[in-house]
């Protein structure tokens, strides 16, 4: 069974740049790969992506729909954001602004596009927010159609006030924020599972 996992990395660093959320996030795609899941991970910050509610092009330059591309063939998405005045990042707002933008869509049944997909939130920082950030994503990839299975959010946060973040502060070695990453992929690839061969019916939650 071909499962596909899409992570959208929110930090404001580029790819180039060490980034404490990609190496939270890549705890829970080494379950993914060693599970055989097909995993991508995309750094916002390397695309050029428009403001806008809209999931098509909204200048020349808006690469946003290459990756709506990329979020329609998968069946686990993963926002993962760093914390920034208790919120989630500017980028990650974007990102859920654009996702939102497609959520008006149809599958080929009739029913919302992200239906049938499973999500989760990886978020970290160096003081808190972790609950509050992990709250808002969920709500609004809840609410535009994705499935939402137990304990899909793993986060790490230091103390408070300036400090080591989670690669610097070895927030590997923290038991919470490793059983909930582990607890995530999990369940995660459970419920994708679950939905290959026994989707959600397309009774009740037909648009029209």
């Amino acid at each position: 069974m071909k499962i596909n996992a899409l992570v959208l990395n929110c930090t404001l660093k580029k790819s180039s740049e060490q980034s404490n959320t990609r190496a939270l996030i890549e705890k829970v795609t080494e379950i993914f790969e060693e599970k055989g899941i097909n995993t991508e991970i995309l750094t916002m910050a390397d695309y050029d992506i428009g403001l806008g509610i809209t999931h098509e092009a909204v200048s020349e330059k808006d690469e946003w729909p290459m990756i709506f591309e990329k979020v329609k063939n998968a069946d686990i998405l993963i926002i993962g954001s760093p914390i920034w005045l208790g919120e989630q990042s500017s980028v990650a707002v974007k990102t859920i602004e654009r996702l939102y933008g497609g959520s008006g869509l149809t599958n080929e049944k009739g029913q919302y596009i992200y239906y049938n997909k499973v999500a989760g939130v990886v978020v970290t920082g160096n003081e808190d927010g972790a609950k509050h950030v992990s709250r808002s994503l969920i709500y609004s990839l809840s609410h535009i159609g994705f499935t939402i299975p137990p304990n899909v959010d793993t986060y790490w946060v230091g103390e408070a006030g300036p400090g080591p973040s989670f690669i610097e502060a070895k927030g590997d070695q923290n038991d919470f924020t490793m059983q909930h990453a582990k607890i995530m992929a999990y369940n995660l690839i459970h419920f994708a599972k679950l939905f290959k061969n026994h989707p959600i019916p397309a009774e009740g939650n037909i648009i029209k």
